[in-house]
């Protein structure tokens, strides 16, 4: 059998494919590469295409004897969503309801969704629950809500099981040093800090210092990204083992200030890394942390790269050994 991932080439999409590649199946990577890298990824076969071509799609799954998608493709940056939110919900919602349709037309039951912490809005209590109140604040977090919601009801109608993913803050690079995260724009805060330390940017900002947390800076939760790739291992073997759709929160369920982040960054790199306080940015939650409880429960998911210096070695070995990303 084999296993279709979508979006395959990205950051996490491909930390997933690299390990799919240690089992011993077939693994089929679907990727537009208008924001993921083909080098990196490391086995498999690849097919560059987009999930909304409804002709190629089907050359795709016919070719194949697929029983299971990994669905990564989507667009991702929460401002950019703001200020294009037409674009996000073709991409992300439309996308995916072609991607179903291909599903159901050849009898594919099985997938493993990349949802995200941005469902929750304003946190109503730290850590958060899976239970708990889903207002998204952004189209982005919108768009993944209204794919849960899709799959739910694409599970009663045609028995389409799922596992959605809530995300908080994947980082970090895989052991080997051979893929990590090169985003362009980049966004994220971690592998901002590490091009500040290789001397691709003068500082790093600081987005408030006056929130309600001990430093007065947000505080997120950061999971190492290959503790989040076995996580949707395990969502696809439960699905395989007919365990029925589930939705499950991804963190670490302990959270780091952005200043504790830099600090800790100073100690891993030896670099000095620059910081600017500035204005900050509207929606930004103090507080981000996940309970994580329910998937180390029901799946007996453990992540084990889970602490901050351990997470920030692996993104500084692969951002001094890529400054340029995977142009190098």
């Amino acid at each position: 059998m084999s296993i279709l991932v979508t979006g395959g080439a990205g950051y996490i999409g491909s930390h997933v494919v690299c390990e799919l590649l240690s089992g011993n199946e077939e693994i089929i990577v679907v990727d537009n590469l208008q924001k993921g890298h083909k080098s990196a990824v490391l086995g498999g076969k690849f097919y560059q295409g987009d999930i909304r071509d409804k002709d190629f799609m089907d050359k795709v799954f016919s070719k194949h004897d697929i029983d299971a998608v990994i669905h990564f493709a989507a667009d991702s940056l929460v401002g950019e969503s703001v200020t294009v939110p037409l674009k996000y919900y073709y991409n992300n919602v439309y996308g995916t309801q072609c991607l179903i349709e291909r599903m159901v037309d050849h009898g594919v039951k099985n997938i493993v969704f990349s949802s995200t912490a941005a469902t929750y809005g304003e946190p109503e209590r730290t850590p958060i629950m899976e239970s708990d109140r889903t207002l998204p604040t952004n189209p982005y977090g919108e768009t993944k809500l209204a794919i849960e919601k899709m799959l739910h009801w694409c599970d009663e109608a045609y028995g389409v099981k799922s596992v959605c993913l809530r995300y908080f803050n994947a980082a970090g690079a895989h052991r080997s040093g051979k893929i990590g995260e090169d985003h362009r724009p980049e966004t994220h805060l971690i592998p901002i800090i590490m091009e500040v330390a290789i001397g691709k940017r003068d500082s790093i900002h600081i987005f408030g210092d006056d929130y309600d947390t001990p430093d007065g800076t947000c505080i997120r939760d950061y999971i190492h990204v290959s503790d989040l790739a076995k996580a949707h291992i395990l969502a696809l073997e439960s699905l395989r083992a007919g365990k029925g759709s589930r939705v499950y929160n991804l963190g670490n369920g302990e959270g780091f200030s952005v200043k504790e982040v830099i600090e800790c960054a100073r100690k891993v790199t030896g670099q000095k890394i620059n910081s600017i306080v500035s204005p900050r940015r509207a929606g930004d939650p103090a507080v981000l942390v996940a309970s994580s409880q329910s998937i180390r429960d029901e799946l007996g998911w453990k992540p084990e790269e889970n602490d901050l210096e351990t997470i920030l070695n692996s993104a500084w070995e692969w951002h001094r050994k890529h400054p340029n990303g995977y142009q190098d």
